[in-house]
């Protein structure tokens, strides 16, 4: 039986392509002839964002990319639109901008248990289209409920911190590999996509290493 492509993908939680990018990787993925095994590693935006941010996510990148407030605000309304023609309701009035740290490190505890694609999904859905402040640990642990895993041993990881190492790790790889944004994705080990891309170009990498198994 032939092993699955393995696509690791490097994103952030508070990254509208990453979400952007997730639908269209999945879409690309329905049109690939084969299995495809994907696993989330961390990168953070933005790790000295404090978690109570006292701001709008307009206020913060208009501060960090030295941009106006309108200029910020028109872009923020095209990735809007952008993410409706893959279904998804991005609600920026109601982000909370927060260190994502946290989110990363339940991400581990949930790949540990063999929830992480379904966490990923929902730390997404709930950072841009439900206004849940992800830097507090009440919402993760409610998260990671909903996803099916136990509530106390959520709490008591994101508590104790026992998985920030390997979102060091993460990050640390990334540097390695010289990725500087996200999403980034590493098909098999050799092939990297670099943004939300279409759908096509993702089938094709795919098909193009599954190709090269045989070669």
């Amino acid at each position: 039986m032939t092993e699955p492509i393995k696509v690791d993908i490097w994103s952030d939680v508070q990254c509208p392509w990453c979400f952007i990018g997730k639908r269209k990787f999945e879409a690309g993925v329905k049109q690939f002839a084969g299995e495809v095994e994907v696993e989330y590693h961390s990168f953070e935006l933005a790790p000295d964002t404090p978690v109570d941010f006292e701001g709008t996510p307009v206020d913060y990148l208009a501060k960090r990319k030295g941009m106006q407030l309108a200029d910020v605000e028109a872009m923020l309304e095209r990735v809007t639109t952008i993410a409706s023609e893959v279904g998804l309701n991005y609600d920026y009035a109601s982000v909370h901008q927060t260190n994502t740290g946290k989110a990363h490190e339940l991400l581990h505890f949930a790949k540990a248990h063999g929830k992480q694609g379904e966490v990923k999904e929902r730390l997404l859905s709930a950072y841009f289209e439900q206004g849940r402040h992800l830097g507090r640990i009440d919402v993760l642990v409610a998260v990671a409920g909903e996803a099916g895993l136990d509530e106390a041993d959520a709490r008591t990881a994101l508590e104790s911190g026992s998985y920030r190492k390997a979102v060091e790790a993460d990050v640390a790889q990334a540097a390695h590999f010289g990725i500087s944004g996200v999403p980034f994705y590493v098909i098999d080990g050799k092939y990297g996509i670099s943004g939300a891309q279409g759908s096509e170009i993702f089938a094709s990498a795919l098909a193009e290493a599954a190709a090269a198994r045989t070669s």
